[in-house]
């Protein structure tokens, strides 16, 4: 059995995939424990969302604390280069610590347990089982590499308006389908057809894998695409939208979204700390949208809106 680096990282929550993207990037990197959760009964009690924590190869040659520590520090300048501020990306106070004599890529498994992420859908791991009960929804999933397990709160957020505002044989957009989570579930709940796009092509081939577990592939297609890119072919088609991403990416993009929208459709705008919603309202307001309802979750915001 082989040796790691855990190594912690120090964040805002809402900057967990900007780190989680460096240990993916910079490192040959067996997981990321993005948020430690709690549960008693199906329900979520308790969460640690403000440390990441990854896990490399022990390589003495190759890496040391300090040389991991340069490499996290570079990649928060080179953020800050680009426009992100010191508040939004949080401390990145690193530690690095050698453990031993553990399967790191399969350790995270033991704590993802079957969950209840609205009142009638239930996510399972693909290798655990569950007894459905009646009126419940169960969904199978295995994340991969792509965000969305169903546990985290933005996941949850949006299953939830999904279940409550999408109408049976609408047609939906998945922006930023990562595991293809909500695409999956929009099906189960009576989405006719799901276009669900990612800017990160290496998700789609996940999204895909658990559409087939589901046996809703049929009714799912996956694309390595923008939602400028979507436009192009699908301008004011989608009856409904769900969009679980950065609040400043919700802010850059909201016209192309609004665009996307037939007359009359519902969008839920997730991935949002309530600290940052100011900067979605702004957005929706510019684009002449109405809110229909604001959701809220531990410290995590979704807006739901029409056109």
């Amino acid at each position: 059995m082989k040796d790691y680096y855990e190594i912690s990282v120090s964040i805002n929550p809402c900057a967990i995939e900007l780190v989680t993207d460096v240990f993916f990037e910079q490192f040959e990197c067996e997981g990321v424990i993005q948020a430690e959760e709690k549960y008693k009964d199906l329900e979520l009690v308790e969460t640690t969302n403000d440390i990441a924590k990854g896990y490399i190869l022990f390589e003495e040659e190759k890496f040391a604390p300090l040389d991991i520590q340069k490499i996290f520090y570079e990649a928060r300048e080179s953020l800050l280069e680009k426009g992100f501020t010191e508040e939004e990306l949080g401390s990145w106070s690193i530690n690095a610590k050698k453990v031993v004599n553990q399967d790191w890529s399969k350790k995270w498994k033991e704590h993802w347990k079957p969950t209840r992420a609205s009142e009638h859908i239930v996510i399972c791991p693909s290798w655990e089982e569950y007894a459905l009960k009646k009126d419940e929804v169960l969904i199978h999933l295995d994340p991969g590499s792509a965000f969305g397990t169903g546990t985290h709160a933005t996941t949850q957020l949006c299953i939830q308006a999904i279940e409550k505002y999408l109408k049976n044989g609408d047609f939906m957009a998945d922006i930023g389908t990562g595991s293809g989570i909500l695409a999956i579930a929009a099906v189960k709940c009576g989405a006719r057809h799901v276009i669900g796009i990612d800017n990160d092509p290496l998700v789609i081939d996940v999204a895909v894998d658990n559409a087939q577990m589901n046996n809703v592939l049929n009714k799912i297609e996956f694309k390595h695409e923008t939602a400028d890119e979507l436009l192009k072919t699908h301008p004011g088609k989608f009856d409904f939208i769900a969009a679980n991403i950065l609040h400043n990416v919700l802010a850059d993009i909201m016209g192309d979204l609004k665009a996307l929208m037939k007359n009359g459709a519902y969008m839920v705008l997730s991935g949002i700390l309530d600290e940052k919603k100011h900067v979605v309202f702004d957005a929706i307001e510019k684009q002449k949208l109405q809110i229909i309802e604001t959701i809220k979750q531990e410290n995590w915001v979704a807006i739901v809106v029409s056109k």
